[in-house]
């Protein structure tokens, strides 16, 4: 069976979000942006991603208003919209399924309140003391599944806790 070309013929809400964050990649690409990664040579080493593949990708997310580009010090960076940061739940709920059932290894990313330090439940909800923190206030870890075989810059800056929406600068 052919598969169609768009969802412009669904009236429903996850269609039209699909249409903006269902490309392969876009959903890694927004959550390597709430870890920081603005340059496009950070993202294109850390992701291992096509040179066109993640210019298309990026070109399409500034044009859905879910990331700006700042061009200034000769180095372009991506950086998060008030739209993209509300896609934070969707990713975080992601991760966490992707956690439970997508997998037999333990979290490879832990989550937790920077305020307090507590852990944040499955809903994003921190279990010491309830608030419900946006990306700007959760502190990223690597998990006990974290892979550390990777070499490049940015893998490596993400090794250490990282308050999110942070810019990580690799070099």
């Amino acid at each position: 069976m052919a598969l169609g070309t768009g969802y412009s013929a669904q009236n429903c809400s996850i269609a039209r979000a699909l249409e903006i964050v269902g490309e392969r990649w876009t959903v890694l690409v927004l959550r390597d942006c709430f870890y920081g990664v603005r340059r496009f040579s950070d993202l294109l080493a850390h992701l291992d991603i096509s040179r066109a593949v993640l210019t298309d990708r990026l070109s399409s997310l500034v044009e859905a208003g879910l990331l700006v580009r700042h061009a200034e010090g000769g180095h372009p960076e991506y950086v998060l919209t008030e739209a993209g940061i509300a896609f934070w739940p969707s990713i975080f709920a992601l991760g966490r399924w992707g956690d439970r059932f997508g997998t037999a290894n333990p979290p490879s990313r832990i989550y937790t309140h920077a305020d307090c330090r507590g852990d944040l439940d499955d809903r994003g909800v921190c279990l010491s003391c309830g608030a419900f923190p946006g990306p700007e206030d959760i502190d990223a870890s690597p998990g006990p599944g974290a892979d550390n075989r990777r070499t490049d810059a940015v893998s490596a800056a993400l090794r250490q806790r990282h308050r999110l929406l942070t810019p990580v600068m690799s070099g």
